[in-house]
């Protein structure tokens, strides 16, 4: 952890120590796996490789960018990997000590796939020419699939190599393990290479171990509040253009980068209507897993509506990283032909088994292939005890009293999140709301009957359906025990539910609530509330003593530390200056409910 004021917040500050530690791990996810940390080399063990003669495909550049692409390194993809300093290439030493010393020396040859980056296109240059004078057989395949630079804009240097790296690097290393001669696994490389367009977009800079928390803030605000920077590089390059939308906006963006043939600058790789494709997507590190599939979505949907491409493989996670970069690339791999027959297609390739721990693709080509159809799940007939019973309510005050205690507790929504936020984690008075919400709905849309036992159930219903997390189960839990319990007041006489009935049947749910929750009064939950309101109510009679009982018992959470619930993992003194929130939200509509009676 940082160990001063000054450091950006990592787990390990020193970036030497971070790399070897990083690449120690990858071999202890595969046991197969050797590591040369002088040289910082992911190698295959030779007793794991059964067929040494085969071609031999290696790949590396500057860490941070994992797993790419030490953790390509397996059966049916990488037999090496060169790793450098955090983005920096690794030395020609290290390359020629890779080729020399690190592969089977029985291999027909070499081949060596690098980013478009200088450093690393030079140092593996140098390393590949000091393998090729001493007789051994080595291709390079640079890969340059980014769009974001343009034709203009990236003169001599061209495209940067982007996340269409780790696509090449699987099925270069799937076509090897086959035992294809070295021609075809370079040719069919560099055909991958020539038929992938990528583009990246993120809404910041990375940090990077060991700078200063003050270049950390710089990097942050080079890009700007609310903007996201198309066209971001791997290495915290700039992008093509800075721009402010949602997902649907950015996503039209990018995809009109990849395959608008209008856009000559950026028109590298003609994908017409109806082509088959691959996409992958890949995180920079830093994007949630939800936002990533939410961005698979967008995705999807805009390349079949305005494209008409249905990708035939859809593979998504972190391939070729930029260490916590809150942003993606978007990879699109044209499937064209190889050449080399059956079996060794660009799509055979890709579905081909691999033990490599960086390469996520689980689902089965055999899953892919089948026609499952369009399916519409049959919607659920709500199960409900249609049964009448005897007993009578008022149906105009039944329904004016819930709808003052639940506008109340929709009032009071802004005051109970504030103290949720200060003891818990701040969704209680949502969570609240959003019932209450739900409840008012159905009460507006419908005429409430003298029989309590429909509107009790639906209500119930309506709690189930609108509200989550804890605080929801526990009310569903007790309303539809409550309905149950005052099905149990029947008698063979239509009869007035009573405020005594009302009791029983709330006493009884309390018991039954205590089978799912070890919750009681002194515990700061809403039980705090709850309790008095059916104990005061039993012994009284009295719904406005029992309301007030109900809000003595929130007030008097204040101050009280929690023994259940989120509330017991806030740490400070919070618990001193407010309530138990959803004590006090349940207190404020028991309070209106009593007042509208």
């Amino acid at each position: 952890m940082a160990a001063g004021e000054d450091a950006a917040k990592h787990f390990l500050d020193d970036p030497t120590h971070a790399v070897l530690s990083g690449l120690r791990g990858v071999t202890l996810t595969n046991p197969s796996l050797v590591l040369d940390e002088q040289n910082k080399i992911i190698y295959r063990h030779p007793s794991s490789i059964t067929a040494p003669k085969n071609v031999s495909v290696v790949c590396g550049g500057g860490s941070g960018h994992e797993p790419g692409f030490s953790a390509f390194v397996g059966q049916g993809a990488l037999t090496a990997c060169v790793a450098g300093t955090i983005f920096a290439s690794p030395s020609a030493q290290q390359v020629r000590t890779c080729m020399s010393h690190r592969l089977p020396a029985e291999s027909q040859g070499i081949v060596v796939v690098v980013t478009n980056y200088t450093g690393d296109v030079l140092n593996f240059g140098m390393g590949i020419e000091k393998a090729r004078a001493m007789g051994k057989k080595v291709e390079m395949v640079i890969v340059a699939d980014d769009v974001g630079v343009g034709r203009a804009k990236g003169g001599k240097v061209g495209r940067r190599g982007l996340s269409g790296t780790a696509l090449v690097v699987k099925i270069c290393g799937a076509l090897a393990e086959m035992g294809a001669p070295i021609e075809d696994c370079a040719k069919v490389g560099r055909l991958v290479v020539d038929s992938l367009v990528s583009v990246g977009a993120s809404l910041g800079r990375v940090h990077v171990p060991g700078r200063s928390l003050q270049e950390a803030k710089e990097e942050e605000e080079r890009l700007g509040a609310g903007l996201v920077e198309v066209g971001m590089g791997i290495h915290n390059e700039p992008g093509c253009e800075k721009v402010k939308t949602d997902l649907p906006g950015l996503i039209k963006i990018m995809l009109a980068q990849l395959l608008d043939q209008n856009d000559k600058d950026r028109a590298y790789v003609k994908i017409d209507k109806g082509d088959d494709v691959v996409l992958l997507i890949n995180n920079f590190g830093g994007t949630s897993n939800l936002e990533l599939s939410a961005i698979i979505t967008e995705i999807a949907g805009q390349l079949d509506q305005g494209y008409g491409l249905k990708p035939k493989r859809i593979i998504s996670g972190t391939f070729f990283g930029s260490l916590n970069g809150p942003g993606f690339i978007v990879s699109i791999l044209k499937l064209v032909d190889t050449d080399l027959g059956p079996g060794k297609s660009i799509l055979e390739l890709f579905d081909a088994p691999t033990e490599a721990t960086g390469w996520s693709a689980s689902v089965k080509p055999e899953t892919w292939q089948k026609d499952f159809g369009d399916f519409k799940a049959t919607a659920e007939r709500e199960q409900v005890d249609t049964r009448t019973t005897n007993l009578r309510v008022d149906p105009t005050l039944f329904k004016s009293a819930l709808k003052a205690g639940l506008e109340r507790l929709i009032a009071s929504e802004a005051e109970i999140t504030r103290y949720d936020t200060i003891v818990g984690d701040g969704d209680c008075g949502v969570g609240l709301k959003r019932g209450a919400e739900g409840i008012l709905k159905y009460l507006d849309s419908t005429d409430i009957p003298e029989e309590p036992l429909a509107s009790l159930t639906k209500i119930a219903g309506v709690v189930e359906a609108t509200m989550d997390g804890t605080s929801g189960a526990l009310y569903a839990i007790f309303l539809n025990s409550l309905a149950a319990n005052v099905r149990k007041q029947d008698s063979s006489n239509p009869e007035e539910l009573n405020p005594s009935m009302w009791a029983q049947a709330l006493e009884e749910s309390l018991r039954a609530l205590g089978k799912y929750t070890p919750a009681q009064p002194g515990d700061r939950t809403l039980m705090d509330a709850l309790v008095p309101f059916v104990e005061t109510l039993k012994r009284t009679g009295n719904t406005k003593e029992a309301a007030e009982a109900a809000k003595a018992g929130a007030e008097g959470t204040k101050g009280m530390k929690a023994s259940l619930g989120r509330s017991v993992y806030v740490g400070g003194e919070g618990h001193n200056e407010v309530p138990d929130p959803g004590a006090h939200g349940l207190s404020q509509f028991l309070t209106a409910l009593s007042e509208a009676m």
